[in-house]
């Protein structure tokens, strides 16, 4: 008798933990499908915002390797810009978030629920990268050195034009000054034999 209380007890304990069991699979299959819905919304919302940025990408140059723009996978969707920088969804899943990840942890950037104005944000984050670029390749392209040469070439071709231009201005103040002595010994000439001319009673004409 004490034998079969024992099993209905030792079926019942089975029962209640089977059906724990089975709550617990169940509660778990409603979480799965809460992040997954979690996670799909995410998504959904960065490509409204990728939507909203591609006439940005079609400005950018073909095969430009420093932007991303891609949606990656994972509990977190995120729309990458860059190496580093991206855009999540805050907590709320409404606000869109542009972070960057940095050696020191993460920084965020700027917060808005509007996509819109993430956009802009977006935008001015590019503009400014690109502009950092460029300044990063002029310290090695040779632009520098090219321009500075080309300077000195035109500073020593202006130097060494003033040095022949009062050569020309030289030999013009040498025959003005030759003509005139020229016209001075013409005129002392004619005096000369106009003198003798008077002395010897010689008449010219």
């Amino acid at each position: 008798m004490g034998e079969g209380k024992d099993n209905v007890a030792s079926l019942m304990g089975t029962k209640r933990l089977a059906d724990a069991v089975r709550h617990a699979k169940i509660a778990a299959a409603q979480r799965a499908d809460v992040v997954v819905d979690i996670r799909e919304a995410d998504r959904a919302r960065l490509e409204i915002l990728a939507e909203e940025l591609q006439p940005l990408i079609d400005e950018l140059p073909p095969g430009d390797e420093l932007f991303d723009f891609t949606i990656s996978g994972g509990m977190h969707p995120r729309l990458w810009i860059d190496g580093t920088a991206n855009v999540i969804m805050a907590r709320d899943r409404r606000t869109y978030r542009l972070v960057r990840e940095t050696r020191l942890g993460r920084v965020t950037l700027v917060e808005s629920a509007d996509t819109r104005v993430m956009a802009e944000h977006v935008t001015e984050y590019v503009a400014e990268r690109i502009v950092e670029r460029d300044k990063a390749f002029a310290l090695s392209d040779g632009l520098n050195e090219r321009v500075s040469e080309n300077a000195s070439r035109q500073v020593r071709h202006g130097e060494d034009a003033p040095l022949r231009q009062p050569d020309k201005r030289a030999r013009g103040a040498d025959f003005v000054i030759a003509a005139t002595w020229m016209t001075i010994g013409i005129v002392i000439g004619a005096a000369l034999l106009l003198a003798i001319a008077s002395y010897q009673g010689m008449s010219i004409g």
